[in-house]
C-alpha cells in the first residue's frame, strides 16, 4: 500500500477513535447526570371545608389565633428518600457518595369556619387557601433545587458497622432536605401580611387585591404572629 494512503487511513482511524472516545465520555457524563436527577412526586392539593361550633370546637381543630374567627390550616408535607453507595477504605471507614434523591410533596388544606359563617369569612379563608396553593405551584422546583445540591456529594463515615452508619447518614441527609424545603417554602409571611391587610376579613378590603399585595410584599412587610 502506498505510504500516503497508509498515512491517510491511519489519520482517519485516529479521528474515528477520538470521536468515539469523546462520544463515550459525553454519554457517560449524561448518564451520570440523569442518574443523579432528583425524582419529585407532587400530589394534588387535598382540600376540605369543615364547620364547627365556636362554643364547642372539635378536638382535632387547631386553635384560633388572636383576632381569628375561622382558620385555614395548610400542611405542606414533604418526605425525602436518599440513596447512596459506600466504598470502604478499611474495616471501619468508608466514603459515602449520595446518589438518586426522591422527594414526595403534598399540600393538605382544611378551612375551619363557624356554622352559619357569613360570606366575608368564607372569602377571607379562601384567600388564605389561594396563598398556600400559590406557593405549592412552584414547590416541585424548590424541592428539586435543594435535592440537586446534595446529589453526588461524598461523605466520610466511620464506625464498627459501616452499613448502619451509611443508613444513618442517608437518613440525616433526607431530614436536612425536608427541613430546608420547609424553611425556604415559608408561606407564613404572606399569610400574616394578608391577615394584617384585611384585619382577618373584617375591614372590607377586596380579597383578590389583598392576596396579590401579600404575595408581592411578604418579604418586606410581614408582621410577627402572636401565639394563641
Amino acid at each position: 500500500m502506498p505510504p500516503r494512503r497508509t498515512l491517510f487511513l491511519l489519520m482517519l482511524v485516529g479521528v474515528v477513535v477520538v470521536a468515539w472516545l469523546s462520544w463515550r465520555e459525553v454519554s457517560a457524563r449524561r448518564q451520570r447526570r440523569e442518574a443523579l436527577t432528583p425524582v419529585i412526586t407532587k400530589q394534588p392539593v387535598n382540600f376540605a371545608l369543615r364547620t364547627f361550633d365556636p362554643a364547642n370546637p372539635p378536638s382535632d381543630m387547631p386553635p384560633l389565633y388572636p383576632g381569628e374567627e375561622a382558620r385555614c390550616d395548610s400542611d405542606f408535607g414533604s418526605n425525602a428518600h436518599v440513596d447512596g453507595e459506600a466504598l470502604p477504605t478499611d474495616a471501619t471507614h468508608a466514603n459515602l457518595t449520595i446518589g438518586r434523591i426522591s422527594v414526595a410533596l403534598r399540600l393538605d388544606i382544611i378551612i375551619w369556619v363557624p356554622a352559619g359563617a357569613p360570606q366575608r369569612i368564607l372569602e377571607h379563608e379562601g384567600g388564605h387557601r389561594q396563598i398556600s396553593e400559590y406557593y405549592y405551584r412552584t414547590a416541585g422546583q424548590l424541592a428539586a433545587r435543594i435535592a440537586e445540591s446534595y446529589a453526588g456529594r461524598e461523605i466520610a463515615i466511620a464506625g464498627p458497622d459501616l452499613n448502619a452508619e451509611s443508613t444513618k447518614a442517608l437518613q440525616q441527609i433526607a431530614t436536612e432536605i425536608t427541613e430546608e424545603y420547609n424553611r425556604e417554602l415559608n408561606a407564613d409571611s404572606a399569610q400574616l401580611l394578608f391577615d394584617g391587610i384585611t384585619d382577618h376579613g373584617r375591614n372590607g378590603v377586596v380579597v383578590k387585591d389583598a392576596v396579590e399585595h401579600a404575595l408581592n410584599n411578604a418579604s418586606i412587610e410581614s408582621p410577627q404572629r402572636s401565639n394563641p
